[in-house]
């Protein structure tokens, strides 16, 4: 169920036919996506940014656990965005309760790229979770 909600209607995004780079700022990592390896985390919609980035130990909360019924996963696609489809209906109504609204804002759950061309994503400083568990 990963990246869907069961009471919402929407289209699953294409995975990319091609690999592309994907950044994360601002801790300036970039991930090579290979999308023979996708869906990676199991968390978003497959294929996300959000997918991607759990796969690569980039964390980026993400409160209903990648199904489009929150805004904690609220990124800014700097670069690349139009490899992206448009937000959905459901994605921008979540969009408007996210807070530091820009033009473009997306939910990394939900933004697939389609490996046309390379990504740049700004994580907020608030949707950085800086808490560790320790490991027992």
């Amino acid at each position: 169920m990963a990246g869907t909600n069961p009471y919402q209607e929407s289209e699953v995004a294409a995975l990319p036919k091609q690999p592309y780079r994907l950044t994360f700022m601002p801790m300036e990592v970039t991930v090579e996506v290979n999308p023979e390896h996708l869906p990676a985390s199991g968390e978003g919609l497959p294929g996300s940014i959000l997918d991607i980035a759990l796969d690569n130990g980039i964390e980026v909360d993400h409160a209903c656990g990648g199904v489009c019924a929150c805004s904690t996963c609220h990124v800014f696609v700097r670069s690349g965005g139009e490899s992206c489809p448009e937000p959905s209906e459901e994605e921008e109504d979540m969009l408007d309760m996210a807070p530091g609204l820009e033009l473009d804002s997306r939910l990394a759950c939900q933004a697939v790229p389609d490996g046309s061309s390379a990504v740049t994503v700004v994580i907020p400083n608030w949707n950085r979770n800086h808490a560790q568990e320790v490991s027992h």
